[in-house]
């Protein structure tokens, strides 16, 4: 994983003479490397650059080394010379992908993973995308027909910005602060979307758009299927040629993905240890849970401590490197930002984590209020559709803050596919009802992503009281003070009258809280202006199903204090 950075002249003219910030005038090498430098703690090993002066082409990329360490440097050029391309991301079926391509090239090597969507473009243009498995963002420049293509992964797990200065100029960036110096418009560039064409006629187009978007598909559950298409997406996920390891709150999600890994790398090597790293405040009830799974799989486990004043100071840092001002976001980051530092110091490079299952299983404690399946289905789409405005911005920025790679193999398409096809009555938490496991009829009160948790349930893969633990969401589990006070804290800098005046100063996503006044007022110093409010999304739980709006699974009705809670099914 990387950073990326391009700019796309409207007029196909150097940008030579262009001032961005400052006195003097910059020629286009000099503006897109220092432009990028804002995000080369994404990069840290090597910054790549390439300059199309007649053409007014530049990218960058500030390299994460992963895959392909000794010959993977970016931006790779195809053999022919007329295609440039910089990627950040993984490209988990690249080996698969390689030998069809030497299918046309014998003596073909890739460079890295991310070097066969150069050969992919030549071969399939447009259509590579359902070729390719994996987390991506990328932007290519075909120097013969002076198109561009830029694209998003499906669920957004790697970040990208699009955006246009006075000239109507194009500029493309891993993170937004890269760009708010020299655009007037900023946008998210949208997951599963690609961009396509000529400068100045470029056309937007959804290449992933699957039928489980627009309705239930009512498939039923087979555990057998689900436990191996999982155990198939934390396999491809362990790719890499660094050290790696896990993060484990004690959750049941980052704890499957641990086991997995676990039982697949001692196929070839029985003396494997897992490193794996919980973070919490003093007594803080993940540290239970953790503990215990790392005694049952045998992993090295390193409990990280902070403290709340720690965790305080951290504030404008991580809205600064997550660029966003969503208090969910905001309180579930810090604790993250502060482990993988940690992690960083201890020579990791790539970590696995739990991101997404509850996204697609419906795991957040205010689902229990969901008044009907369907209606259970249709917030579980929005979820996973905005999962690159919150969790998945969240587990990406906190990590390459320090030069670490996230992966989420709970994110793979072929298992999201699997999950989201389910009917959802098979998946609805709350009371009793009635519902199908393997073909059989089976009722009784459910807990949250209950069918997940029977797929690996039988003792061999976690302890029952951790596979069975009610869910605890990051940011309560580090301890329950954390929230507590941040809010606390936060709100102690806003002044009645401010607040008050809170639709007039920010008419864009208002803050309704004081908490979130204060967010909105240190993002609003770092990144000005509308175009980058309306970048970012509030998560909040659904008030019209009875919840409350405060994102802390404790406040929910059914969340049940640091108790291990087993389903009655």
């Amino acid at each position: 994983m990387c950073g990326i950075f391009a700019v796309f002249s409207s007029s196909r003219k150097p940008f030579a003479g262009k001032k961005c910030k400052g006195r003097f005038k910059k020629c286009l090498r000099e503006i897109a490397y220092d432009q990028s430098s804002k995000q080369r703690h994404r990069g840290p090993e090597h910054t790549g650059i390439e300059v199309l002066e007649s053409d007014g082409v530049a990218m960058v990329h500030e390299r994460l080394a992963i895959v392909g360490v000794y010959t993977g440097d970016q931006p790779f050029r195809s053999d022919k010379g007329h295609i440039l391309m910089v990627a950040n991301g993984e490209i988990y079926n690249y080996l698969e992908l390689s030998e069809k391509i030497r299918e046309k090239r014998p003596s073909y090597k890739p460079k890295s993973d991310c070097s066969v969507l150069i050969e992919l473009y030549e071969d399939h243009g447009v259509e590579l995308f359902s070729y390719i498995t994996g987390m991506y963002a990328f932007a290519l420049y075909d120097e013969e027909s002076k198109n561009i293509l830029l694209a998003r992964d499906p669920y957004g797990i790697i970040p990208m910005y699009f955006g246009r200065d006075r000239e109507q100029n194009i500029w493309v960036a891993s993170e937004m602060k890269c760009l708010v110096d020299v655009c007037t418009e900023i946008e998210v560039f949208e997951p599963g979307t690609m961009m396509f064409g000529p400068v100045k006629e470029l056309k937007k187009k959804r290449f992933f758009n699957p039928d489980w978007f627009d309705k239930p598909l009512r498939t039923h559950t087979n555990l057998t299927l689900l436990r191996e298409t999982f155990e198939k997406a934390v396999h491809s996920h362990l790719e890499c040629e660094v050290k790696f390891g896990c993060l484990l709150s004690g959750g049941v999600d980052s704890s499957l993905v641990a086991s997995i890994a676990t039982k697949i790398v001692r196929q070839t090597d029985p003396d494997f240890k897992l490193e794996t790293f919980s973070i919490g405040l003093e007594g803080a009830p993940d540290f239970e849970y953790s503990n215990k799974v790392a005694k049952f799989i045998g992993s090295h486990h390193t409990e990280i401590h902070f403290t709340v004043d720690q965790g305080l100071d951290c504030i404008r840092d991580i809205i600064y490197k997550l660029e966003t001002y969503d208090i969910t976001t905001v309180r579930c980051s810090i604790p993250m930002y502060m482990m993988t530092r940690f992690m960083k110091s201890k020579g990791i490079k790539m970590v696995l984590s739990g991101e997404g299952a509850d996204e697609i299983f419906g795991g957040y404690l205010y689902f229990h209020k969901a008044p009907n399946p369907e209606d259970f289905h249709h917030e579980l789409v929005k979820r996973v559709r905005q999962l690159h405005l919150s969790d998945c911005l969240r587990a990406n920025k906190s990590s390459m803050a320090w030069g670490i790679e996230l992966r989420v193999p709970f994110l793979d398409k072929e298992f999201v596919d699997l999950v989201m096809s389910i009917n959802p009555a098979e998946k609805i938490p709350g009371p009793l009802n009635q519902f199908q496991i393997n073909g059989k009829r089976s009722h009784g009160p459910r807990i949250e992503k209950y069918i997940l948790r029977k797929a690996f349930d039988g003792g061999s893969y976690l302890p029952d009281d951790v596979l069975w633990r009610q869910k605890e969401q990051f940011s309560d589990g580090v301890g329950y003070s954390w929230i507590d006070t941040i809010s606390e804290y936060a709100a102690s800098h806003v002044t009645d009258e401010d607040f008050a005046a809170a639709a007039e100063i920010y008419p864009i996503n208002t803050p309704t809280t004081k908490e979130a006044f204060y967010y909105r007022a240190i993002f609003e110093e770092m990144f000005p202006g509308d175009h980058c409010a309306r970048t970012v999304q509030k998560w909040v739980p659904r008030t019209d199903w009875g919840c409350s709006d405060d994102p802390s699974g404790r406040k929910q009705a059914t969340h049940t204090a640091h108790k291990k809670c087993k389903t009655d099914v």
